[in-house]
């Protein structure tokens, strides 16, 4: 498993009103919430010098709240940047709902955390067994072929001894069989 890294520091976090209704006006109105979007992106990504611009679920969901030829004139965000350059713009007044479930979010993410700490730590409880029962396996290995060895040379033994009392049988002479001639056929007379 790979293993995470710490979160990013922030860089630098500031709040922006950012306005909309100039740009998506220049859209067909079946368009509007689309172009919304992208200027939004194009307005933090330019304010925050970082084409890395992600925007979040609230400001996503506020922003698509009325439908595709009708977003909001302005939206509030909050745009955080971090070392790496990425920022993440997310609604300013969250409603209570949403912090719910961000509070909600963040003790199951605690909690995955934990199950893969707990899981990393059966699986090398897991890997030790398993190299104490190997071991324990190639010694009993080992010790089945000594046996085997010891055994095989007991009956190679008594293969000898027995070998000594018979007398040895001569293998019995056969009989020259008569060769046989190859007949062949004879013309037909002529007449």
């Amino acid at each position: 498993m790979a293993k995470k890294e710490a979160a990013p520091k922030t860089v630098l976090e500031r709040i922006y009103n950012v306005p909309l209704r100039r740009e998506y006006l220049k859209a067909p109105n079946w368009k509007r919430t689309p172009k919304a979007v992208k200027a939004l992106r194009q307005f933090i990504s330019k304010h925050m010098k970082s084409d890395n611009v992600i925007i979040g679920r609230y400001a996503n969901l506020h922003l698509w709240k009325h439908g595709i030829k009708n977003p909001p004139h302005h939206i509030k965000v909050n745009a955080v940047k971090d070392e790496k350059g990425k920022v993440t713009a997310e609604l300013v007044d969250l409603s209570g709902k949403a912090k719910r479930e961000l509070e909600k979010q963040k003790e199951v993410d605690k909690k995955k955390e934990e199950i893969e700490k707990q899981k990393e730590a059966e699986e090398k409880a897991k890997k030790e067994a398993e190299k104490k029962k190997s071991e324990e396996e190639k010694k009993a290995e080992e010790a089945k072929k000594e046996k085997e060895g010891k055994a095989k040379e007991i009956q190679k033994e008594e293969i000898k001894e027995l070998k000594k009392e018979q007398p040895k049988l001569q293998p019995l002479k056969q009989a020259p069989q008569p060769k046989q001639v190859q007949r062949q056929p004879t013309a037909p007379k002529s007449q």
